[in-house]
């Protein structure tokens, strides 16, 4: 089985839910709210490992009282977390407010996540270099990801989200690249592209024109395409009664470099991870929300 290192952040997620998202300036009652562990890193580390894979994460968090929630699904998930470091200050941290249609808005505060930066990778070498698949994201400083990027001997994966300045070398380097269609057409634009097209297919294939060797595009409840070279495959998507929405695209990543760890092809590991990131979307939160290897995927009608 092929190792997977996630470099990524790690956040607690405070959450609310509500009827319908305020309007500016609106004060809205809440339904419901806690605190969950989240960040794009942890939850894409821990749905990889929730389904079997050999994760090991890179990342920090605070020393406040939001370490331990935050880490609770990648210890229960068994994570290596060996190279998890504490560094003083607050912990990640996402605000998160869900409507009773499962949409979501987030707002993300960096906290120890902004000291995973070149320094910090660079001394965690031997994870990133041992690794036969290195995870990215972009909830980490640019000069962490780029040094991922460069001691990677393995796969790289990335999932430009948010979609920050990055080195365009280091960019180019995934394979594949993994963003849904706001995302793909920001990449695009920081990539030189003026004229950004306007169909999800056109976004990928620009995409490979620029010289990603793979690209899956996300499109939520409408599944997903995959681009390899000239080749376009569109990827279907269960039919969900959705509850909750958030984390669900750090489902499908995560379950997909579990399966190109296994050996799948991108078509492949795509049809199976559409299936695990709608079965996350019918639970609430997201670590909490997301399979084990023994549950019941959704089919595709």
């Amino acid at each position: 089985m092929t190792s997977i290192t996630v470099v990524g952040s790690i956040n607690a997620d405070l959450f609310v839910l509500v009827e319908r998202h305020p309007l500016p300036g609106e004060t809205l009652l809440g339904r419901d709210g806690g605190i969950s562990a989240g960040g794009k890193g942890a939850n894409q580390a821990v749905a990889a490992a929730n389904l079997g894979a050999t994760v090991r994460m890179v990342g920090a968090v605070g020393t406040d009282a939001y370490a331990a929630p935050a880490t609770e699904f990648l210890s229960a998930a068994g994570v290596d977390m060996s190279d998890v470091a504490t560094v003083e200050g607050s912990t990640g941290l996402a605000v998160i407010t869900v409507s009773e249609s499962g949409e979501n808005t987030i707002v993300v505060v960096g906290g120890a996540n902004t000291a995973v930066d070149g320094d910090f990778v660079a001394s965690r070498r031997e994870a990133v270099e041992s690794a036969g698949i290195v995870l990215l994201q972009g909830e980490i400083p640019a000069s962490g990801f780029s040094a991922a990027v460069r001691l990677a001997t393995g796969r790289v994966v990335v999932n430009l989200a948010p979609v920050i300045e990055v080195e365009r070398a280091d960019l180019l380097a995934a394979d594949p690249l993994v963003a849904n269609e706001h995302e793909a057409g920001l990449i695009l634009a920081q990539l030189g592209v003026a004229d950004v097209p306007a169909s999800e297919e056109a976004m990928a294939s620009a995409l490979t024109e620029l010289g990603f060797a793979s690209v899956v595009l996300t499109r939520g409840a409408r599944g997903a395409v995959v681009a390899e070279g000239d080749q376009l495959t569109p990827i279907p998507t269960p039919s969900v009664d959705a509850v909750d929405s958030t984390g669900a695209g750090d489902a499908f990543v995560g379950a997909l470099v579990h399966r190109l760890a296994e050996g799948d092809t991108l078509v492949a590991a795509a049809r199976y991870a559409a299936r695990v990131g709608a079965f996350s979307a019918t639970r609430r939160g997201a670590q909490g929300s997301y399979p084990s290897s023994t549950d019941a995927l959704p089919d595709v009608d």
